[in-house]
């Protein structure tokens, strides 16, 4: 089996350093993992990234972000179905609509009836290249200030509405509740028990130079993203060997107190079709009979220079990481290999 896993990641990746500078993919197979990296992790003449080399991760930070939420109510710090304003300062407006507030429930599986971005952001700004970082301005008081002028789209906790600044803010509350900082909960709540050492917002010392450099679409050098408060989102920096042990924790070896976590972040769902649905931070879908009715748990992300995908099977105990460092999709070849690997 290893050199199966071997040779699919190899050739995932290479497919994928057709379209990107480069590209790392992880194949897991129960305690299996292989991990492979082909192009250019910067400029011509580089290196080819490689198990240790550092990416933006963008939307894969949100499943971090639930899965704290899920650690915290575990431990009793803060429950599924508690008010947001409940964890933001007194001064603080949070809109509600059909009589119901938004809850940190409806933060995590995407049912708050918040838009997509913050107020005043608009999607087209994020898609020019010479823009630096579309996010650095939101800070808290932006956020904050933005957010009491919001309206709901729909009554929250009855339809489905991907947002960033949902996300964003849930990342905010949290930390402000646990009386710290969003990259340190992270650290403390998810990375450390699993022992990820490289997964963080901020990276700093000697690992800052086991950063891949971004590219745009066209293959340009882009500047990173930051996200400021809205880390929660997407301002996560991780490895292929760090998520590779964050997915095979989503079925068994995590550390009681995140297991416990892990389960509940799957027992919660939101249907968003008749054959797929939202976890706390997990995208879901059960295949067609005729695509062999396996299950599939994923999450994918995006930033000015990166792209991400994980996913998993937890019947099967298979996964998948395809992280790229150019801002191009890595999903079609990244559920091509998850779903091989499930039918192996």
């Amino acid at each position: 089996m290893e050199q199966q896993l071997a040779a699919l990641a190899r050739q995932t990746a290479e497919r994928l350093a057709e379209q990107h500078v480069g590209a790392v993919v992880a194949a897991i197979a129960g305690d299996d993992v292989e991990i492979h990296g082909a192009g250019r992790t910067a400029g011509p003449g580089s290196a080819a990234p490689g198990p240790d080399t550092l990416f933006e991760i963008g939307s894969v930070t949100k499943v971090f972000t639930a899965l704290v939420l899920a650690r915290l109510a575990v431990a009793g710090t803060v429950e599924l179905d508690e008010p947001l304003a409940a964890l933001l300062p007194p001064e603080a407006v949070v809109p509600s609509r059909g009589g119901r507030q938004v809850s940190l429930r409806h933060l995590a599986t995407h049912t708050s009836g918040l838009p997509r971005l913050p107020r005043g952001m608009m999607l087209p700004a994020l898609l020019r290249p010479s823009k630096p970082d579309p996010y650095a301005g939101c800070t808290a008081d932006v956020l904050l200030s933005g957010l009491a002028r919001t309206r709901l789209g729909a009554v929250p906790g009855e339809r489905f509405r991907y947002s960033n600044l949902g996300a964003g803010l849930l990342g905010l509350a949290l930390a402000r509740r646990a009386g710290t900082d969003y990259d340190a909960l992270v650290g403390r709540e998810v990375c450390a028990p699993l022992g990820m050492a490289d997964t963080a917002v901020t990276v700093a010392g000697s690992r800052s130079a086991a950063l891949a450099q971004g590219h745009t679409g066209r293959g340009r050098p882009a500047r990173p993203w930051h996200l400021a408060d809205l880390a929660g989102a997407g301002g996560l920096r991780s490895t292929a060997t760090d998520l590779a042990a964050f997915l095979r924790a989503q079925w068994g070896g995590a550390p009681a107190g995140l297991a416990e976590a892990v389960r509940l972040s799957r027992e919660v769902e939101h249907r968003t079709g008749p054959f797929a649905w939202i976890h706390l931070g997990w995208m879901a879908h059960r295949l067609h009979a005729r695509q062999g009715g396996h299950l599939q748990v994923w999450h994918n992300g995006g930033t000015g220079g990166f792209s991400s995908f994980v996913g998993f099977d937890p019947e099967k105990r298979v996964a998948v990481v395809a992280l790229g460092n150019t801002q191009r999709s890595v999903d079609t070849p990244a559920f091509a290999l998850l779903r091989t690997l499930q039918e192996a």
